[in-house]
């Protein structure tokens, strides 16, 4: 069981502003923080918008992480916590344009950082990667204070972004967190990103198409549902610890597996359509969370097996509601 954990900021009639509000893992740290009584403000370009509704009360402010109107809404705002989940999430496209990913990944971090400090914001917890800041990991699970060695522009990225946010607390006095989120899936997922397999994969499946593998299908990942994800993004906002926490589940799954129990799942007998493995590929991501029970009193409470069916029971229902609208 977790131990006692420090609490920094009270999610009660806190005041918290979210980047990437209205994305993927956003939509659900969003209503997940106004359910827990917390006041709300999205800052969200909606380049990446899920589409999912906003909870009533919830602000939003459209605009780029790294510009005037965004900084100028935390001011405004004041928040006592900020949650930086706004940011390039695909290693293929770093590979192709890294110069575009450091400019939203660190550039960005450092402005809203920046701007988080000048508004009195007493924390920051900000998105990571344990699936890429790894690397080619020399032992599994990875633990926090194991070697850090990025094999893509993403991960150079997020580590050069957890620098810049381990300056802030020396320099500034602002409390900051980086959570290394291990295959984050689960429904309102576009498809793009590390954990974007299996929303990728449901929607083929769904479609009447083969799923897709890359590569041998024997690279295994950490995927951890993006409830859960939330969860955890609520405690590390209340919580003191500093520096980076994984956010997996401690288990490793070939993606073979993975793909072939959500084609039972969709009752698809169609065999695997293989594909070439991206650039920066790692081979085995496996992210102990043992830091994550300790100091922020978080588990991973949802099964593989029922994630899935949720995630695919959620892509069902969009492709049947999209499929009665009106032409």
């Amino acid at each position: 069981m977790p131990g006692r954990v420090r609490r920094a900021v009270a999610s009660r009639r806190a005041r918290v502003v979210v980047t990437g509000g209205a994305g993927f893992i956003g939509s659900h740290s969003v209503r997940r923080l106004a359910a827990a009584g917390a006041t709300v403000l999205v800052i969200d370009d909606l380049s990446h918008a899920c589409g999912a509704a906003l909870p009533p009360g919830v602000d939003l402010v459209r605009a780029n992480v790294g510009s005037r109107a965004a900084a100028q809404a935390i001011r405004r705002f004041r928040p006592d916590a900020l949650l930086h989940l706004a940011a390039q999430v695909s290693v293929n496209r770093s590979v192709l344009d890294p110069v575009a990913d450091v400019a939203t990944n660190v550039l960005g971090t450092v402005a809203i950082a920046q701007a988080a400090q000048a508004a009195g914001c007493r924390r920051l917890v900000f998105a990571s990667s344990g699936g890429a800041v790894y690397g080619t990991a020399r032992r599994l699970p990875s633990r926090e204070r194991d070697r850090t060695r990025a094999l893509s522009p993403y991960g150079a990225a997020k580590l050069a972004a957890e620098a810049y946010l381990d300056v802030f607390r020396a320099t500034f006095g602002i409390s900051t967190v980086a959570l290394r989120y291990a295959n984050v899936y689960g429904p309102d997922q576009d498809g793009g990103g590390e954990g974007g397999v299996v929303a990728r994969t449901a929607q083929r499946l769904l479609a009447g198409l083969p799923a897709r593998m890359a590569g041998d299908g024997g690279q295994t990942r950490d995927f951890v549902f993006v409830a859960d994800v939330a969860e955890a993004n609520r405690l590390a906002l209340e919580a003191s610890v500093t520096g980076p926490v994984n956010i997996g589940t401690g288990l490793a799954t070939p993606v073979r597996t993975l793909l072939e129990h959500l084609a039972r799942l969709a009752g698809s007998v169609q065999p695997l359509e293989h594909a070439p493995l991206p650039k920066g590929e790692v081979r085995h991501s496996q992210l102990s969370v043992d830091r994550a029970e300790r100091r922020l009193g978080w588990v991973p409470a949802t099964r593989l097996a029922d994630g899935l069916a949720i995630t695919l029971d959620a892509v069902r229902a969009q492709l049947q509601g999209a499929a009665a609208q009106p032409a």
